[in-house]
């Protein structure tokens, strides 16, 4: 712990912890994206709440680990800076996620695109046609980069903004209430 913080290391330690929950939400995608090839529709909900429930708390864990590596590794280490540390690995995960549900709808079979389409045209009997639903398919995967790297900020934010203060908490009140064996006895 002799190892002091600064900017450029906070950024580094961000890109590293945004890979490594880049890759677990990137995971549970492919999984999900695999459960679709099954095309039963039990197996495709399950596998989608389970994967869920899994990135979800998965990052909420992996928060939690690498702000206390950061605070046990380096002595100068405030909230503010566990708090930048979990911002920037967001923003870096969320471009991974991001990007990966981008190309994943741009790899998307033409029949599977089709059976989208489908629909959402049964969903909305009489309110668009069919050429308007396609001309909004042409843009859906920048416009699910930009909303899912948005959704990603704001959700590690927040998670950020709790876990830095959990964290020190943690440190200050770990051992609460201490326990001593060399307490004299009281007579």
């Amino acid at each position: 712990m002799n190892r002091k913080l600064d900017d450029k290391t906070l950024w580094n330690e961000a890109a590293k912890a945004g890979a490594y929950f880049g890759a677990v939400s990137v995971g549970c995608l492919g999984l999900k994206e695999l459960s679709l090839l099954s095309n039963v529709n039990l197996l495709i909900t399950a596998a989608s709440v389970i994967l869920w429930v899994v990135e979800f708390f998965g990052c909420i864990l992996l928060m939690k680990e690498v702000m206390l590596s950061l605070r046990n590794r380096y002595e100068n280490a405030k909230i503010t800076d566990t708090f930048k540390l979990g911002r920037r690995a967001a923003l870096m995960s969320g471009l991974l996620l991001a990007s990966a549900q981008a190309i994943f709808i741009m790899k998307m079979p033409e029949a599977r695109m089709n059976e989208v389409i489908d629909t959402l045209m049964a969903g909305m009997p009489g309110v668009v046609n069919r050429d308007q639903v396609e001309g909004a398919m042409d843009s859906l995967p920048l416009v699910t980069f930009f909303s899912q790297w948005l959704y990603c900020y704001l959700y590690g934010t927040v998670l950020a903004s709790v876990m830095s203060r959990y964290v020190f908490l943690q440190k200050l009140f770990g051992d609460f209430p201490p326990h001593r064996d060399d307490t004299p006895d009281q007579q």
